[in-house]
């Protein structure tokens, strides 16, 4: 950790599918040397997309949502361009990245590629996504992530929002390398939900629970000068969940392969879907299933996401569905993913992890 340039890390291990192992190591702020604890909160970043797409395909064996239904049926946003290519995108368009939308704009959404085509990484998408969930189930996506994962799988200590909880909990990010530095770089998510909470006070309604017309507004009262970025949203389906290494196992847990399932977890059906590759991504040996990045390795195959947010949070977690086998390792670092990749092959033997995206 310390030639790595990294405080604070987590690690949760699963072996025959159970939570064998967790540990963390290191502080949460270089500054105060807070210790990094088991219940310590990490930004999981885009390891949010898996945890988003379970839901979706919860909704999906639920009939609430179908995969191949354009999503403007569900739901059509205010920043649509003009750009006929947004008739077509599909939920499955978006849970495999092949929509054709950037990751994230800055006008009006329109499509640089032929829905379906090609692999186009999109956040952007996942928030349209996150729109069409919310307009289904008449509610914020974190109390949608509650009642439909976090809550029937135990995941205690995951949650989308801020409160005053989550700030004493929470990790704050490093910039490369922490030492000698006497100030933390900017704290982007920290900042606005410090910046939100009295909103939430006066509303009488907790950030988690907000809509993205709720979180939308709330930025623009406490900042009229700014134009509301989808990327910083609180509530995000693409980079906005705060977790602990130990929940995320539990939440990888899921997709390994075992004869019974609970009658709240997805079908076998949409488990199997999530982990077969329906777009190879160019000049990489790896492919896309629904809300994961598939590799097949020397040790077979692998079902995988990496992490960044705002260049201070690194996250990876891998898992092997058929072995029931997984790891997940958080960083509060900008050289985590070095210190990931190396934790990643010292316990598993993989040399070769190309995702880190």
């Amino acid at each position: 950790m310390r030639i790595a340039g990294v405080p604070g890390v987590a690690i949760a291990v699963i072996d025959r599918g159970k939570l064998a192992w967790s540990r963390s190591f290191g502080v949460k702020n270089m500054l105060t040397r807070a210790p990094v604890r088991e219940d310590t909160l990490f930004e999981a970043a885009s390891m949010t997309k898996p945890v988003f797409a379970y839901v979706v395909m919860r909704l999906v064996d639920e009939k609430r949502l179908d995969l191949d239904t354009p999503l403007v049926a569900y739901r059509r946003p205010a920043n649509l361009g003009d750009d006929p290519n947004l008739e077509r995108i599909t939920a499955r368009h978006v849970l495999a990245h092949s929509t054709g939308l950037p990751n994230w704009a800055t006008g009006p959404l329109v499509t640089s590629k032929a829905p379906g085509s090609s692999y186009t990484y999109s956040g952007e998408a996942f928030i349209w996504l996150q729109l069409v969930v919310e307009t289904i189930m008449q509610m914020g996506l974190g109390g949608v992530m509650q009642a439909k994962l976090f809550g029937p799988a135990g995941m205690s200590h995951s949650s989308f929002g801020w409160d005053e909880q989550i700030a004493r909990s929470a990790v704050f990010g490093h910039s490369e390398p922490p030492e000698g530095e006497e100030t933390l770089p900017p704290q982007p998510t920290r900042e606005l939900g410090d910046r939100l909470l009295p909103v939430a006070s006066r509303w009488r309604k907790p950030i988690a629970s907000w809509t993205y017309e709720e979180s939308i507004a709330a930025m623009r009262e406490t900042d009229p000068k700014t134009a509301p970025s989808t990327h910083d949203l609180l509530v995000n389906s693409a980079g906005g969940l705060l977790t602990t290494a130990s929940d995320y196992a539990r939440f990888m847990q899921l997709m390994i392969d075992r004869p019974t399932r609970a009658d709240w977890e997805i079908s076998e059906a949409s488990r199997r879907a999530m982990l077969t590759p329906l777009l190879d991504i160019r000049g990489r040996d790896i492919s896309r299933g629904l809300g994961w990045e598939l590799e097949q390795s020397s040790a077979g195959p692998l079902f995988q996401h990496s992490g960044s947010n705002y260049g201070i949070f690194k996250t990876l977690g891998v898992g092997d569905a058929r072995r029931g086998r997984a790891i997940v390792v958080f960083t509060n670092a900008a050289n985590g993913n070095a210190l990931a990749a190396r934790i990643v092959r010292q316990a598993t033997g993989i040399d070769r992890l190309k995702s880190l995206v």
